[in-house]
């Protein structure tokens, strides 16, 4: 159940905010009292979220790739909310389902602007605001992709494994600042995401779960929430898994 007040006086920048995971955590965070800025490339779905979620919403459209954009927007977060204590990487794509060898190079290049190097700008222009604070909760998201990796799947695999990586180093570098870094890996989700894979992978992916199902949103969005909260006090670089059993470590 929801808790009203847990993220009172508090201000999240949720990337992919405008739909999916993200959406369902920006809903949840300003449901328990906080302020929210929707990150997303998508005019019209930034505009539909925020039109949703009401006055304690900020959307801004911009592409994570790149670095001038995302930095200017935490900087207009920030001025527009007075501050910025948490911020939740949920933007991503998944590329074509193909082999190593056969995978375009274009495409690879993509998915890794996207999901590794935009989520490297993301937390990078957002860190300086949580300094100030002394206090700050990131929640990178990553996926089970990155620690088995998905066949025909490469380049989502590595970028989702490069999250992992990247979120370990952070959390140890700002541990001593009331700052935790985590990441959550979810097994498949359905969300919009699945509209760019091929039926054969989203099978195979479903083959790997043994609850024998999808996840859903909101049981991620829960596991974000309680990372992005003050109760997450004690674990820094941590990776969750939200994976029907599939993890294995």
């Amino acid at each position: 159940m929801a808790d009203t007040t847990r993220f009172s006086g508090r201000v999240a920048a949720i990337t992919g905010g405008a739909a999916g995971i993200g959406l369902a955590v920006a809903s949840r965070v300003i449901a328990e009292g906080g302020k929210v800025a929707i990150w997303d490339r998508d005019p019209a779905a930034v505009a539909k979220a925020t039109g949703e979620l009401g006055p304690n919403s900020l959307g801004v459209v911009l592409d994570v790739s790149d670095w001038d954009a995302v930095e200017a927007a935490a900087k207009t977060t920030a001025e527009t909310f007075g501050g910025l204590d948490i911020l939740v990487a949920s933007a991503g794509i998944t590329g074509p389902n193909t082999t190593t060898w056969a995978y375009p190079v274009k495409d690879w290049r993509k998915v890794i602007d996207i999901n590794l190097n935009g989520l490297f700008y993301c937390n990078k222009a957002v860190v300086p605001y949580l300094l100030e604070k002394n206090y700050g909760r990131i929640v990178n998201i990553a996926s089970i992709a990155g620690k088995e990796g998905n066949p025909n799947a490469p380049a989502y695999s590595a970028s989702k494994a490069g999250v992992i990586g990247l979120t370990k180093s952070l959390g140890k570098e700002l541990a001593k600042n009331k700052i935790t870094v985590n990441c959550v890996t979810p097994a498949a989700v359905r969300t919009a995401i699945f509209e760019q894979m091929s039926q054969s992978h989203i099978d195979f992916m479903l083959s790997k779960i043994p609850m024998g199902r999808f996840g859903q949103i909101e049981e991620v969005a829960a596991l974000v929430c309680w990372l992005a909260s003050e109760e997450c006090s004690f674990t820094t670089g941590g990776v969750f898994d939200v994976s029907g059993g599939r993890a294995t470590y």
